[in-house]
């Protein structure tokens, strides 16, 4: 495919891996976080959805210059969901990302991606204001549902998050001036951890992988709710998403038992910005077969761990409103979005009527590949 404006040619191919240099290098420029070749080669390689695959998948595509230089790329994923007793198929995005001289041409990636044959669902949880002009010409639908448009957080280490607040505002002398700031970080922490630990009696595990305790309550899950939308959780699914994490030990799994039995289970994941030094933790994925309120001793298990570990904030964004009214009495600190950050689009008739009712929808920060 070719387009030409202004003497300047570009033209769209599939990536493959051999691109990863270059590709690394474009999302650097644009302050966009890259992966190591092994991690990026890693979402699509061991992918058990990519794997499985009876047809071709692209793992993305790229634009290039009249020199074959890398001036675009649109990463591509897929990812299997389950939906009253069917499995469906699911492509995501990842890093789309374009030089800014060949803007204009963007949109091409976005072409292909949106005219996939065999997907059910398209479907992203991570669009920033920038992105959603591209996205919005081929009409994606916001997800009903869900605190998309704002964060809820805790502050676990005073000084070290108000010293990143300064950095972000281009304040001189921020380590110095972290100190006084931090005080009502501090004060207001203390009576948090106060009412998380009141009446809270629940025996919370850390477990360093996923076991077989996790592909037992998968089935049971996905038996108890089929006609909500939900992303696959096998055992081998949760080890692809994870993996890299784990190995670092930047993912924290979580778990609450009755006996043998796994009841629920909260997957935490850092996520820090670098450009302002701030180290952070997020939740990636809350799933229980009893009460949602056992969110709460798994969010008191995590503070106390961020403060142990230094890490500055606890973050959470994307919940069912059901998740979200409990967060938001609990979380001291919110704060609202630039935009609505999750979509989706089908081209299934059927499909899509359903995904227009509230009630099918139960999505989290799992979904998509925000934490990929």
């Amino acid at each position: 495919m070719l387009a030409t404006k202004k003497q300047v040619s570009v033209a769209v191919r599939e990536a493959s891996l051999q691109d990863h240099a270059q590709i690394s290098e474009l999302e650097a420029r644009y302050g966009l976080a890259t992966k190591p070749f092994d991690e990026w080669k890693h979402l699509w390689m061991d992918n058990p959805v990519y794997r499985d695959l009876e047809t071709h998948w692209p793992i993305g595509w790229v634009l290039q210059d009249s020199q074959e230089r890398i001036v675009g790329y649109l990463g591509n994923i897929p990812l299997g969901y389950e939906f009253e007793g069917k499995s469906l198929l699911a492509a995501t995005t990842r890093a789309w990302v374009v030089d800014e001289a060949f803007r204009s041409y963007s949109i091409l990636l976005l072409d292909y991606f949106f005219s996939q044959e065999h997907v059910d669902l398209y479907l992203t949880t991570s669009l920033n204001r920038q992105a959603f002009d591209g996205f919005k010409v081929f009409e994606p639908a916001p997800v009903p549902v869900g605190d998309w448009d704002r964060s809820r957080f805790w502050v676990t280490n005073s000084v070290g998050f108000a010293a990143s607040m300064l950095s972000f505002k281009d304040m001189a002398f921020p380590k110095l001036l972290s100190y006084p700031l931090a005080i009502p970080f501090s004060v207001k922490g203390k009576l948090t951890s106060k009412r998380l630990r009141n009446g809270n009696r629940i025996s919370v595990e850390s477990c360093p992988a996923f076991d077989e305790r996790f592909e037992v309550f998968w089935n049971e899950l996905k038996r108890r709710r089929p006609h909500v939308l939900l992303g696959s959780r096998t055992r081998e699914t949760l080890d692809w998403h994870f993996k890299h994490g784990l190995l670092r030990h930047d993912v924290w799994i979580f778990c609450v038992s009755e006996g043998p039995r796994l009841i629920a289970y909260a997957t935490f994941y850092r996520q820090d910005n670098l450009q302002v030094g701030l180290k952070r933790v997020r939740l990636a994925d809350f799933q229980s077969l009893a009460d949602d309120q056992l969110l709460v001793p798994m969010v008191a298990y995590a503070i106390e761990r961020c403060r142990r570990s230094g890490i500055h904030m606890l973050e959470i964004m994307g919940q069912s409103p059901e998740k979200s009214q409990l967060v938001a009495e609990l979380a001291p600190y919110e704060r609202k979005l630039p935009s609505w950050v999750s979509f989706y689009k089908t081209a299934n008739p059927h499909l899509g009527a359903k995904l227009r009712e509230n009630k099918t929808w139960d999505l989290c920060w799992f979904d998509g590949d925000s934490s990929l």
